[in-house]
């Protein structure tokens, strides 16, 4: 029974071809899908690039809930450029969202991810950019499907414990109890 709770879910992350100080932050739509990657139950990691972003955004339109890192603000708007993404904001469930909600301040994925599984990103999206001006597309798709495996592994932890843990600035582990 658990397989069908999951299999009505999607996450994902994408990176973008432009950066912000290229296009400013209020043109987000304008940064361009360089490589999404989606993973669900039924079918695991996929990965989606420009030519696929209206067919990504149906993808993930056609779950019951689109769990991202930052989706709402940042991912989604990306995705804009290409179609409309209504479905998916309806569909939203957004951890940093969730996160800024329960502790009044944003905290990063490599915080959370540190801090809850021990296991930090691999990339940063500077980087992302640079793989992208280098044409190193394989290096982007697998820095975005870690993002996508640390934030399912980080949900799976969190509908387990009830909680998940981050280290503030000074590098002292906190906790935040969530419902996820």
């Amino acid at each position: 029974m658990q397989l069908d709770l999951f299999s009505t879910e999607v996450y994902y992350d994408l990176e973008t071809q432009k950066s912000a100080d290229e296009v400013g932050w209020s043109n987000i739509d304008r940064m361009l899908l360089a490589v999404g990657v989606t993973w669900c139950a039924k079918e695991g990691f996929r990965h989606w690039y420009e030519q696929d972003a209206s067919t990504l955004v149906g993808y993930l339109s056609s779950f019951d809930s689109v769990i991202s890192f930052n989706g709402d603000g940042f991912d989604s708007r990306v995705l804009s450029h290409y179609a409309d993404v209504s479905a998916i904001n309806k569909r939203s469930f957004d951890l940093l969202r969730d996160i800024k909600m329960r502790l009044g301040h944003r905290l990063s994925l490599n915080a959370v991810a540190r801090g809850t599984l021990d296991v930090g990103k691999t990339a940063d999206g500077l980087q992302s950019l640079q793989w992208w001006k280098e044409g190193k597309i394989d290096l982007i798709t697998a820095y975005c499907e870690q993002d996508v495996k640390v934030l399912v592994d980080i949900v799976t932890f969190a509908r387990m414990h009830g909680f998940v843990r981050y280290f503030d600035k000074f590098g002292t582990p906190l906790t935040v109890h969530v419902r996820w």
